[in-house]
């Protein structure tokens, strides 16, 4: 009998086994689908995990996130002090059972005898890693899939400094988790039981308000200027998500209260229902926005994703037409804002950090000011890990951001903010207005001051056992058989973040160290500031690869890239 036969057959076998599940897995016929649900634990890593809702153990259900809890709490009780007393706190978006496993998170720690901080309504990400520093919390738990499809759920952990698990944390609690025994009757106490013994404590208004002080400050208009009604007109979309609230307060608590919102997309919604993805990255997603924004002749079009730490932006370009920025350009314009408006001392001790995969022409506006860049592996727990560093270093932040529309302007949250983003990218606008000029006038400023720098990104889907095999496959060939140019670009460095290593490619090739975290990364840089990166994500079932390139215009940078993204896709779907 295989594995995943046995994990199967104790499923089917427990008596009391939840009945929507029970009704669910007796339904299903076909063993491929059984294999995928019970072959293995649903994985966890830095971003916690992340599933498709169902039975079974690679599935989100209450069982596998009750044992995700009972392996925290054996995580947090070697690790962290007075775990009773300073509690977790919870919070949840607007997916199918987010509410229903907030509450299990709550019902296992109370078991444990820790309290539990729950939000009583669904609210963004970051106002979970706001909540953790806040209430001095040792974790926080989002539950969360962020921009994936209807049919998933994850479970998400902050450690005590409100960012995300790093991966030495990350693999501390997946032991832990490995050893909480059998999903099926992990130990958990009734709400009211919970709420008797005041282990379960609802949040109320106390966070937001917290955070909106917070977020007010973090603005560039003077006391008068925030008193005045701005003449910037808004459309904004949260996509069915949490950022509703949140944004709406921010945008009125600085007189900015000219905005339209997408009354279709304005309602929670774990369908998505008016998008084929909740994802401000997909240009479709703001497609209903773009509409408002014709009719009302709106200056910013703002979307954000359901769990409300990614921002999308669209401006009017030359032509008049609606344009979406991608991550980087975004990126590039409130870092420039944001040093534009700094002092001396700020920038001579500010840090802006960036992905490995994020554009350089955030290097080259951070030079521009005398700011010092700093790289970090993907995804935004490094970017929080790092200015958990600078708390005893002493150097100071100024902005971090990610080429996946994630950006944080202040670190009062340790997350990637799209509320943040949100106001400060109207407050940018309004700026630029005031100027007579469009933040696509701007962006145009920055690619005529510092070169015309472009990104791309292709990924391919390969789901499932024989998927996760394909893409480890993949990688193994690239470092095995390392390419030489890519597109008539000559390849100068090649950096491997599994083994650590930077190869300098030429007449008399040489090694260093990467001074990074080992991770399943591939990077080529190439001749004429280009470069292709290549990982698998840590979320999705997909192998990513991303491109830049910096030419004298868009044409040469566009043939450019569309070259190199056209040889690496024929490349990859070859193997």
């Amino acid at each position: 009998m295989d594995n995943w036969e046995a994990a199967y057959k104790k499923w089917r076998s427990f008596q009391y086994l939840e009945p929507s599940l029970k009704k669910e897995l007796e339904n299903i016929k076909d063993n491929k689908t059984l294999e995928d649900a019970f072959y293995k634990e649903l994985t966890f890593g830095t971003g916690g995990m992340r599933g498709v809702l169902g039975p079974g153990i690679n599935r989100m259900n209450i069982y596998t996130v009750r044992k995700a809890v009972s392996g925290l709490v054996n995580y947090l009780k070697v690790n962290c002090v007075n775990v009773r007393d300073r509690g977790v706190v919870v919070s949840y978006d607007s997916r199918y059972m987010s509410q229903e496993f907030a509450l299990e998170t709550a019902k296992v720690l109370g078991d444990f005898g820790i309290k539990a901080y729950v939000f009583n309504t669904l609210h963004p990400t970051p106002l979970l890693s706001f909540a953790v520093r806040y209430l001095g919390t040792v974790a926080g738990v989002m539950i969360t899939a962020s921009h994936n499809p209807p049919e998933y759920n994850g479970f998400k952990v902050y450690n005590e400094d409100g960012g995300q698990i790093t991966p030495d944390e990350a693999s501390d609690i997946t032991a832990a988790i490995q050893e909480a025994g059998d999903e099926l009757i992990i130990p958990y106490m009734e709400e009211k039981d919970l709420e008797e013994k005041e282990l379960l404590t609802w949040i109320g208004s106390e966070i937001d308000n917290a955070y909106l002080e917070c977020l007010e400050q973090i603005s560039n208009l003077n006391e008068d200027e925030r008193k005045q009604d701005k003449d910037l007109q808004i459309v904004f979309t949260p996509l069915h998500g949490t950022a509703y609230d949140l944004v709406m307060k921010g945008l009125h608590q600085l007189n900015f209260n000219d905005v339209e919102v997408v009354k279709e997309q304005a309602e929670p919604d774990p369908e998505f229902s008016t998008v084929t993805s909740p994802n401000p990255e997909e240009h479709q997603a703001f497609s209903m926005a773009i509409e408002l924004g014709k009719q009302s002749g709106a200056d910013i079009l703002i979307g954000t994703d359901p769990d409300a730490d990614r921002l999308g932006v669209a401006v009017r370009n030359e032509a008049g037409e609606y344009n979406v920025l991608t991550g980087n350009q975004l990126g590039s314009l409130l870092l420039d804002y944001i040093l534009s408006h700094s002092g001396q001392a700020l920038l001579a001790n500010g840090r802006m950090l960036k992905t490995i995969v994020t554009s350089e022409l955030g290097r080259k506006i951070a030079d521009y000011y005398g700011v010092k860049t700093i790289d970090t592996l993907t995804g935004f727990k490094f970017i929080g890990e790092k200015i958990r560093q600078f708390d005893a270093t002493g150097e100071t932040f100024v902005f971090g951001y990610e080429e996946s529309y994630g950006y944080l302007i202040s670190s009062f949250a340790r997350d990637k903010d799209a509320v943040q983003a949100a106001v400060f990218a109207s407050e940018m606008a309004y700026y630029w207005k005031k100027q007579g000029k469009t933040l696509h006038d701007a962006l145009n400023e920055l690619y005529d001051r510092h070169g015309y720098y472009l990104e791309g990104m292709s990924s391919l889907t390969l789901k499932g056992k024989e998927g996760s095999e394909k893409i480890n496959a993949i990688m193994k060939t690239f470092r095995k058989d390392p390419l030489t140019a890519i597109a008539g670009l000559q390849v100068e460095q090649i950096e491997d973040y599994d083994s650590g290593e930077r190869t300098i490619v030429g007449s008399e090739q040489s090694t260093e160290q990467i001074d990074l975290p080992q991770e399943n990364v591939v990077k080529y840089k190439l001749e004429k500031d280009s470069w292709v990166c290549l990982r698998p994500s840590g979320t999705e079932p997909k192998i990513k690869c991303y491109f830049g390139v910096c030419g004298s215009s868009k044409q040469e940078s566009g043939d450019r890239l569309e070259a190199m993204k056209a040889y690496m896709d024929n490349r990859i779907n070859q193997m």
